[in-house]
């Protein structure tokens, strides 16, 4: 009985070693910046709402990498959406849908894509238009930790797919995009009481003729004749 609890204690101390061993070993989660996408010009639609559809989901195992980056690309298009898209109609909807987020490792070869679609429905519900944007970028030499490299691997990515979605959205929806800082023209007020008429200025006097000049006085009687 004693030498099966010893052994027992040999085999849990030993595992509590490896365990300690491991945690040790793994490296510390790093702090990094998030994303922000706010300092770039909005994208301002007529439409009253705004969703966001989240259609592709990361593997979470090899060959997918994105669980090694601290910024996940999925997070990162959802922060573009909220901070870049602005609903400021009064009807319709629009739907921004991440299709693909991924991060392929092969070797030492990272592939990245990105691809996102925004779909306009109108009051009817019947879908109106459409634009989508892809971007495809890869990372060589993809060894050992790999989170500072993913990271600005992933700011890189989100740099392309912000100016290529802003052109395929004013090149696809113009129609549905307002112009920068557009609002509603104001109402003229009328007003309560009608404004009495304006009374016309005098005419203006007619102005002497430059001809002969007017004489001041009568000219003098001639003397009398003498006979």
């Amino acid at each position: 009985m004693r030498a099966y609890i010893s052994r027992r204690a040999v085999v849990l101390s030993a595992l509590l070693a490896a365990s300690c061993a491991t945690e040790e070993a793994a490296p510390a989660p790093q702090l990094v910046a998030p994303l922000d996408f706010s300092y770039l010009l909005p994208l301002p639609l007529n439409v009253a709402t705004i969703e966001i559809e989240q259609r592709y989901v990361p593997q979470g195992a090899p060959p997918d990498a994105s669980a090694l980056d601290p910024i996940q690309p999925v997070a990162a298009l959802r922060t573009m959406a909220e901070q870049r898209l602005k609903a400021e109609g009064t009807t319709g909807r629009a739907v921004f849908a991440i299709n693909d987020a991924s991060l392929i490792r092969q070797g030492g070869l990272v592939t990245g894509t990105m691809s996102v679609e925004l779909d306009i429905f109108g009051g009817s519900g019947a879908r109106e238009g459409y634009a989508q944007a892809t971007v495809v970028r890869q990372l060589a030499g993809a060894t050992g930790d790999l989170s500072a490299a993913l990271y600005q691997f992933t700011r890189q990515m989100m740099d392309q797919m912000n100016v290529e979605f802003e052109y395929q959205v004013r090149h696809h929806l113009s129609a549905w995009v307002l112009p920068a800082g557009a609002t509603p023209s104001p109402v003229q007020a009328t007003p309560l009481t009608p404004e009495a008429p304006a009374i016309p200025p005098p005419a203006p006097l007619p102005a002497p003729s430059l001809g002969a000049p007017i004489p001041l006085a009568p000219p003098p009687l001639p003397p009398p004749a003498t006979g």
